[in-house]
C-alpha cells in the first residue's frame, strides 16, 4: 500500500518545480528535496522521471475532464456546448494556474506532441469531447470545413495566449472578458 501523503507531496513538488523551471531544469534530487523525501523514495512511486512527468499529466487531465463534464449537456446545441466547455476550461485554469503552466509545457514538449497528434487526428479508441464537437460541427456544416487541427488552433490558440497573459498579470480574465473571448473564438470557427 502506498503512502499517499508522500506520493501527493512528490506530485505537488514536481508540479511547482516543473511549472517554474521546465522539465529539464528539474532533477529528481530537487523534487525530492522540495517534497521532503529521500531521492530513492520517489522511485517507489515512479519508475523514472519520464513516468513521473507522464503520470502527472494524466492526473491533471483526469481532474480537468471531471471539471469539464460537470454540468455538460450533450443535448444542447453545438455552439452552447462549445462555449460551455471552453469557458469551463478557462475557469479551471484561472483557479489552477500551475496546472495551466504544466499542461502548456507538456503539450509543447516531446512528451505531449504524440498525444496532441493523436487528439487532433482522431486516433481510434481515443475519445475527446472537443474533437467530437469539431467533427459534429463539420458534418452538420455549422463549423468551417477546416482540418480539425486548424479548428483547434483557431479556437484555442487565442485562449492559451490569454491564459498565459492572465497568469503573468498582463490582462484580467473576468467573466465578461471570458464571455467575449470565447464568443470571438466561436466566431473564428463557425461558418
Amino acid at each position: 500500500m502506498k503512502n499517499t501523503d508522500k506520493h501527493d507531496e512528490i506530485v505537488r513538488a514536481s508540479l511547482e518545480l516543473i511549472a517554474e523551471k521546465g522539465f529539464h531544469g528539474v532533477p529528481m534530487s530537487m523534487i525530492a528535496k522540495k517534497a521532503g523525501v529521500g531521492a530513492g523514495t520517489i522511485y517507489r512511486y515512479f519508475n523514472s522521471k519520464d513516468s513521473l512527468i507522464t503520470e502527472l499529466h494524466q492526473e491533471l487531465e483526469e481532474k480537468i475532464n471531471l471539471y469539464l463534464y460537470q454540468g455538460y449537456k450533450i443535448d444542447r446545441p453545438l455552439k452552447d456546448r462549445f462555449l460551455y466547455l471552453i469557458r469551463k476550461l478557462m475557469q479551471y485554469f484561472i483557479a489552477h494556474p500551475l496546472h495551466f503552466r504544466y499542461m502548456e509545457q507538456y503539450f509543447n514538449s516531446p512528451y505531449g506532441i504524440s498525444l496532441h497528434r493523436d487528439r487532433v487526428l482522431g486516433k481510434p479508441g481515443r475519445h475527446d469531447i472537443l474533437m467530437d464537437i469539431f467533427v459534429e460541427g463539420i458534418d452538420k456544416k455549422i463549423l468551417k470545413d477546416f482540418p480539425k487541427a486548424a479548428l483547434f488552433s483557431i479556437a484555442f490558440g487565442p485562449l492559451i495566449s490569454l491564459m498565459r497573459d492572465h497568469i503573468l498579470g498582463f490582462v484580467n480574465l473576468d467573466e465578461n472578458l471570458i464571455q467575449q473571448a470565447t464568443e470571438a473564438c466561436w466566431d473564428g470557427i463557425k461558418r
